[in-house]
């Protein structure tokens, strides 16, 4: 009966594909013992259905790591070109639209007729100063408030208002050659006015301004001449202002004061005509002839 019964396991295991037991022999076991397996080896055995994720924590990445949109990483460079165009387009807006210090030719390009109560700049020709005054007397001579030539385009005390003498003259009237005008210092309110006192640097006839609109006299009285064949006064047009009661013309010169009025010119009269006692038009503010005049 025992040995039908192994038989029968034998005939079973060979079906299935287990493996028949084998006897054990008899001798005495061996000094080796079974090991037990590592968890490495373990691990390999149960690598083929095993996947293993690695998670990178959430830190500061590498700057090369970094991609920032086109804008935001050009946006300041875009912001130093718009202000570098915007200050260059403002410098040549200047450049064109200012005045010149040095400028040759009056303000405006058309022939405007100059009337009396314009208000106007007298630039002389040659040094190219404006005729200017301000509220500063003179340390030698009449002591009056002195009278120089400026050289600087914006100056509101380089303005005169050109006036009638007492006669039937009114604002708007053109003014002719040969006729006698004064010439009120718009900020002060005093006339150009000369006498016979000497000029403080080179001795000639001292050129003040003097009075109030209420008090003037003939040495507030100027004569008109026009160069050339005009016969009205217009701003293109190189004109003289003879002082009546002296016979003086209204001069300039490149002599500089070097205190009070330091950089402005001496402003006087001289006996004879000369080239550089021609003055023009310059800046100001003209009005239109009076219509029938």
């Amino acid at each position: 009966t025992r040995n039908w019964k192994l038989l029968l396991y034998i005939v079973r295991s060979s079906g299935t594909g287990v493996q028949a037991p084998t006897v054990a022999p008899s001798h005495p076991p061996s000094n080796l013992t079974r090991r037990k397996s590592s968890p490495a080896s373990a691990l390999s055995a149960a690598s083929g259905r095993t996947r293993i994720v690695y998670r990178e924590s959430v830190g500061r990445s590498s700057g090369s790591d970094l991609k920032l949109p086109f804008w935001q990483s050009t946006w300041f460079i875009v912001l130093l070109l718009v202000m570098a165009v915007s200050f260059f387009g403002l410098a040549i807006f200047l450049l064109l639209t200012l005045d010149s210090d040095y400028a040759t030719t009056p303000v405006s390009a058309a022939s405007e007729g100059i009337t009396y109560g314009s208000v106007i700049k007298l630039m002389h020709e040659k040094t190219k100063f404006r005729l200017h005054s301000h509220d500063v007397p003179y340390g030698s001579g009449s002591g009056q408030q002195s009278v120089t030539g400026f050289p600087n385009v914006d100056d509101s005390n380089s303005y005169w208002i050109v006036k009638p003498t007492a006669n039937s003259a009114k604002q708007g009237d053109a003014i002719k050659s040969g006729e006698l005008i004064r010439l009120l210092h718009m900020r002060t309110r005093k006339w150009l006015h000369s006498h016979l006192h000497a000029s403080p640097i080179s001795s000639n006839l001292e050129v003040s301004c003097f009075g109030s609109d209420g008090e003037s006299d003939t040495g507030d009285y100027w004569r008109l001449e026009i160069e050339g064949s005009g016969k009205t006064w217009r701003q293109d047009q190189r004109i003289r202002l003879r002082h009546v009661d002296t016979g003086g013309y209204l001069h300039s010169h490149d002599k500089k004061y070097t205190r009070i009025a330091g950089g402005q010119q001496e402003v006087c009269g001289v006996g004879d005509k000369r080239a550089d006692n021609v003055w023009l038009a310059a800046e100001g503010v003209y009005l239109p002839i009076t219509e029938g005049k």
